[in-house]
């Protein structure tokens, strides 16, 4: 299978946005990302896996805590600001701040995951990164549908795209 075949067929293969975020000590970066998933819920685990293309990524790699931020539509200014090369991704200091223990956050998406990493694992040019939550919070009154990427398009969530069908 070639890059281009694999790359095309998990282009229809939709996948929630979260951004993720760290300072290993050099300045903060952030990464948009489609790959957060739970793994174990005691102790609370969740992974994603981090380009190497990406300029995020060795601080990323480095850091021994991120903040993981779970999106919803109207937090798709901060996903494309994340996925944008060459900008400055923390220029507009009204939109984020330093929590208590020094990562950064994104001020207002609907929930976010403070949490060390565990562990690591190379795969080809990406790395998969194990995530133990320590803290978590959330933007109150927020209700938006939650942010998915599909075919290299923003969508969100919601009663409109729900398949009704009877369980069992």
């Amino acid at each position: 299978m070639t890059p281009e075949e694999f790359a095309d067929i998990f282009r229809e293969h939709p996948g929630g946005v979260a951004v993720v975020t760290a300072d290993a000590g050099d300045g903060p970066v952030a990464m948009t990302v489609t790959s957060v998933s739970s793994v174990d819920v005691s102790p609370p685990i969740l992974m994603f896996s981090v380009s190497g293309r990406s300029s995020s990524a060795p601080t990323i790699r480095a850091a021994q805590t991120v903040v993981v931020h779970l999106l919803d539509t109207e937090d798709v200014e901060i996903a494309k600001l994340a996925a944008t090369h060459g900008v400055d991704r923390f220029a507009d200091t009204s939109a984020w701040s330093r929590l208590p223990t020094g990562e950064p956050l994104y001020h207002g998406t609907r929930a976010w995951i403070r949490g060390m990493t565990v562990s690591s694992m190379d795969a080809g040019d990406a790395t998969i990164i194990a995530v133990q939550a320590l803290e978590t919070g959330a933007a109150e009154g927020k209700s938006a549908p939650p942010l998915v990427y599909h075919s290299r398009t923003w969508h969100g969530l919601g009663d409109h795209s729900k398949l009704d069908h009877p369980a069992g």
